[in-house]
């Protein structure tokens, strides 16, 4: 694997409130960062890295960490953008379970996942953490699509047990016999990469049995385990109907061991503050889907009494649902619902530093990776993107005015330009742990 030096601007969150943007280098060797600083360290060692290929960014580009989606449906692609005028129930029945049901079809699960993965791999999404369809072979496509086009990934095959009118869904042990069965097949695959999680749909599709068992098939794997909860307020209604023993829709989930410190539970749209609490305490993460949230009407997240509460959070696209595949969109949407938000009386709105967290880092440590990736530190996986924020035939226009800045004013308006206008023009160039996947440079 190449060795590579890049120097121009590096830009990183340390923290929630510590985004490091400075110009300097960073080096890369066999996929790990191994030295990060300054361009007067890099000019007092240069024989140090006469070996390197080095990368000079120019004035207007800069080096980011990859974008971290905590939350998308691979196999609702072909839905994105229809039927986002119905409510998620209706939708549900509507649109994605009778497409979902097509991937027993291996040729047309091969094909989707393939056109999936390349797109968000365009969009800068180094990671995803993915939920799949009922079927073990369709899923595995998904798992062979990752590994093909060098993604970072974790792949779930949907566990769903509940009758619904579409006939999708299967019996309890055939359902615990497949989610173990495409556990130790991906496994099998020994990938760096991709990895296994444990996917029960939500409360609204399974039974107590069923997530049960489920929460046991991840303890036995040391699996990380993902679902959905408080999206919307008749799901909720519905689920405490079903599990009437319990007084919050989090209590379902708890009582079958699924809240666990490597849990991500999409939307949390609705928890109350002991419900918070409770998520804080057994370290379940969130991944916030304001695209999602918004055009199925779920409801407006309240990310900052969220995080306040000391939960994690990171970002996902929840396409279909969401009717973007750009962790981009997602931050845009996350700070716009924020501030409606506060519009309306309620905590600060994040800003567009914390979002820039939450797509990297803050992804990172809700799925349980931040050791290895989430921002520029040294020891960690180059999961990178080296962004041209006016890129040739791209979103943004370098006008004359405003005259250039002081490099500190620079860099935080190239960063800004990106983060508000940019789209995947702007992103030149796609590493995945050292491997260079997208190259426009």
């Amino acid at each position: 694997m190449s060795q590579l030096v890049f120097v121009g601007v590096i830009a990183s969150a340390r923290s929630l409130k510590d985004l490091n943007a400075f110009t300097g280098y960073l080096s890369v060797e066999s996929g790990v960062i191994t030295s990060i600083g300054t361009k007067e360290e890099l000019d007092n060692q240069k024989n140090k890295f006469k070996d390197f290929k080095f990368i000079h960014l120019e004035s207007n580009q800069f080096l980011m960490p990859g974008l971290i989606d905590c939350h998308t449906h691979a196999p609702q692609f072909p839905n994105i953008g229809l039927g986002l005028d119905r409510p998620l129930l209706e939708w549900l029945d509507k649109y994605t379970f009778p497409l979902e049901s097509q991937y027993s079809n291996i040729d047309f699960a091969s094909s989707v996942y393939n056109t999936v993965v390349q797109r968000l791999l365009i969009n800068g999404t180094t990671t995803a953490c993915y939920f799949g369809s009922l079927h073990k072979e369709g899923c595995l496509e998904l798992v062979k699509s990752a590994i093909k086009y060098k993604q970072r990934a974790l792949v779930g095959k949907v566990s769903m047990n509940i009758k619904n009118n579409i006939g999708y869904y299967n019996d309890t042990q055939t359902e615990l016999n497949q989610t173990e069965e495409f556990i130790q097949s991906v496994l099998e695959f020994k990938s760096e990469l991709v990895h296994p999680i444990v996917t029960p749909r939500f409360a609204v599709s399974c039974d107590h049995e069923l997530m049960c068992g489920l929460s046991k098939i991840a303890q036995k794997y040391n699996c990380r385990i993902q679902s959905h909860v408080s999206e919307n307020t008749k799901e909720i209604e519905h689920v405490l109907k079903c599990f009437s023993e319990c007084t919050t829709y989090s209590h379902v989930y708890d009582q079958c061991g699924i809240l666990t410190k490597k849990c991500i539970m999409a939307h949390a749209v609705y928890l109350s503050k002991k419900e918070m609490e409770l998520f804080a305490s057994k370290g379940v993460s969130v991944a916030h889907c304001p695209a999602s949230n918004t055009r199925l009407r779920s409801g407006l997240c309240p990310v900052r009494r969220l995080i306040d509460n000391g939960v994690t959070v990171g970002l996902g696209t929840d396409v279909s649902g969401g009717d973007s595949a750009t962790i981009l969109d997602a931050m845009r949407r996350a700070m716009d619902v924020s501030t409606h938000l506060e519009l309306l009386g309620n905590e600060e709105a994040i800003t567009w530093k914390e979002a820039f967290y939450l797509a990297t880092l803050g992804g990172a440590k809700a799925l349980n990776l931040d050791e290895k990736i989430g921002n520029f530190a040294v020891g960690k996986e180059f999961d990178a993107l080296v962004i041209d924020a006016y890129s040739k035939n791209g979103p943004t226009d370098d006008y004359v005015y405003p005259l250039p800045a002081d490099d500190e004013e620079h860099i935080l308006n190239i960063l800004q330009r990106f983060l508000y206008v940019g789209d995947d023009r702007n992103i030149v160039q796609v590493y995945v742990k050292g491997e260079i996947v997208k190259d426009n440079l």
